[in-house]
């Protein structure tokens, strides 16, 4: 079946559908990854975007249980090169086109991505519509720009209630803003306790968990378009350590102060090199977002900037100056995909531990001397009664000389 792809700049593609044969807008966006096709379906990140690869092969090892960084797809269509029918890999359960048939997702293949991704790249982002119908091309772009863009994203992704996976250490609270399973699974393989929340949930909601660590995920659109995150962030920073991804990095510069803007065409791929400031080592990274704080905007905050993009200049990390606060632009989860930052986990963990330990209770010299004496005083009573038994029995005096210091503390009872 023959399908259609047209951009707002009138734009047009024809190629072969696959998928769903529904007709869909979106905001067409391009992702330079090599693999990890069934993460790109399913990261939140995408609601209300059409996704274009650029890697020419797309579905050749298929789709298996395993690799969903969501319970579902969330993009609005799919554009690639050639679509494989027929996967070939030991895990492969079944292919792409089921998948996006099963959520009614549109696909459209054999049309040329190259072109498609240069115009992105020249014109900037374009919101496009994929369509199997008959309608003229003046016809569809009237559709399309009668169509708004949507602004609810967040909403729609976010989990609908509170929910718990178990772990033995830090409890660590996620507000989901669209958060990818691979955030969860790396909290969870380091033993943390770890609660996920709605992105509507404000302070008091959250401390009733009596979390160590906040994290602010990643998810899709414009920070702005959640006020409600922004008021909550703010009022989290100082009260407990926080760690924001993607979205999250927004959201807690907004709500430092600061400003975001949106960028000609994104950044989205695994490849994506960024300069860690305090060492000076480049990480290879995962990105997926439209949005960039502004750098001009951080003189009037508490803000410092470390980490940036060799590609663009555009900030990749900010932290506090005097709060327990810091955060990542790029992925540090990201499955399949470069694992150079995954180590910001541990360091989340390590300002947790650090934060819980200067937090401790303040306790006098006067207290600490009470309290030592008070411990003191079982064992000064015993040395009492241990010399006057002693004292009592000579013979005894002989062998409490001769026991090891280990077998009086354990066995005070024998004298």
């Amino acid at each position: 079946m023959k399908a259609r792809l047209i951009l707002e700049d009138g734009t047009l593609l024809t190629g072969t559908s696959f998928g769903s044969d529904t007709q869909m807008t979106g905001e067409v966006v391009f992702n330079t990854g090599i693999t990890g096709y069934q993460e790109v379906l399913s990261d939140p990140s995408y609601c209300g975007q059409i996704v274009t690869m650029t890697q020419p092969l797309i579905g050749n090892y298929g789709i298996n249980r395993e690799d969903f960084e969501a319970i579902r797809p969330w993009i609005h269509g799919f554009a690639v090169r050639r679509y494989e029918t027929a996967p070939s890999n030991w895990r492969s359960e079944y292919d792409l086109g089921t998948l996006l048939k099963e959520y009614d997702i549109p696909g459209i293949a054999d049309i040329d991505t190259r072109m498609l991704t240069r115009r992105l790249r020249d014109q900037g982002t374009l919101r496009g519509l994929i369509t199997t119908g008959a309608a003229s091309v003046e016809e569809l772009l009237e559709q399309l720009r009668a169509t708004a863009a949507p602004h609810d994203q967040v909403s729609r992704v976010s989990t609908p209630r509170s929910y718990r996976v178990p772990g033995t250490k830090q409890r660590v609270v996620v507000i989901d803003y669209g958060s990818k399973a691979g955030i969860v699974r790396e909290l969870g393989e380091r033993g943390c306790d770890v609660v996920v929340v709605p992105h509507t949930a404000n302070v008091a909601e959250i401390e009733r968990f009596n979390p160590d660590g906040v994290l602010l995920s990643n998810g899709p659109g414009d920070p702005k378009d959640v006020p409600e995150a922004i008021s909550t962030v703010r009022q989290l920073i100082g009260k407990l350590p926080l760690f924001g991804i993607c979205l999250g990095h927004q959201l807690f510069a907004l709500a430092s102060g600061a400003d975001t803007s949106k960028l000609k065409f994104g950044h989205r791929g695994s490849n994506h090199p960024v300069k860690e400031i305090a060492t000076g080592r480049c990480l290879i990274t995962s990105q997926n977002h439209s949005y960039s704080v502004m750098e001009e905007t951080l003189s009037a905050t508490e803000l410092e900037v470390t980490h940036v993009n060799n590609n663009d200049g555009s900030i990749e990390g900010l932290k506090h100056k005097h709060a327990p606060a810091f955060s990542v632009q790029f992925h540090p989860e990201a499955a399949p995909g470069p694992t150079d930052s995954n180590r910001l986990f541990d360091e989340f963990l390590a300002m947790i531990d650090e934060f819980k330990a200067s937090r401790a209770p303040f306790v006098s010299s006067t207290t600490k001397a009470k309290t030592a004496a008070s411990s003191d005083e079982p064992a000064a009573s015993a040395k009492r009664s241990r010399t006057a038994a002693t004292n009592r029995h000579p013979q005894r005096k002989e062998a409490d000389s001769a026991a090891s210091p280990l077998g009086k503390v354990l066995a005070p009872s024998a004298y």
